[in-house]
């Protein structure tokens, strides 16, 4: 009788490690696919603070405008004030940043790698804009919860 408990008790951990996994990485590919929708929310004057609390420092980006790659504890604000900076230069007003179906959520333990289609809108001297992009984006799992550790943006 002992062993049939030991038995079951044992099929029963081994079924939960199999199966939990899987559930655990869905439910990190939701939350890390979510961070990234939140910060492309975020980056707006009235909300960046939002944004840039998402990114775990010291963080690395490369850019389309110079100059081009921002890292180390500050690399998110300093990106900021050069986007900021680059768009007044260039008489560019700011739209939406939209993202497409994600064409990979990868999630091993405290690290992720997501990869989606962009569509950037904006305004340059009162003509409408829009590009197409792929945005990449490395995040890493804090105490706080996923936090960005490195992010690309290349226009198609």
């Amino acid at each position: 009788m002992e062993f049939k408990r030991l038995a079951a008790a044992t099929l029963t951990i081994v079924f939960a490690l199999v199966v939990s996994p899987k559930w655990a990485l869905a439910s990190d590919q939701a939350d890390v696919t979510a961070v990234v929708h939140r910060f492309l929310d975020n980056v707006d004057k009235a909300t960046i603070e939002t944004a840039l609390a998402l990114c775990d420092p010291p963080v690395s980006i490369i850019d389309e405008f110079p100059p081009h790659a921002w890292q180390g504890p500050t690399g998110c604000v300093d990106w900021w004030n050069a986007f900021v900076a680059y768009n007044t230069e260039n008489g560019i007003t700011p739209g939406d940043g939209t993202l497409g179906t994600p064409w990979n959520v990868d999630v091993t333990g405290d690290r992720a790698y997501f990869v989606a289609p962009m569509t950037y809108s904006f305004t340059q001297h009162g003509k409408a804009v829009k590009e197409s992009a792929t945005f990449a984006v490395a995040l890493k799992r804090t105490q706080a919860g996923w936090r960005i550790t490195a992010w690309a943006y290349s226009k198609q």
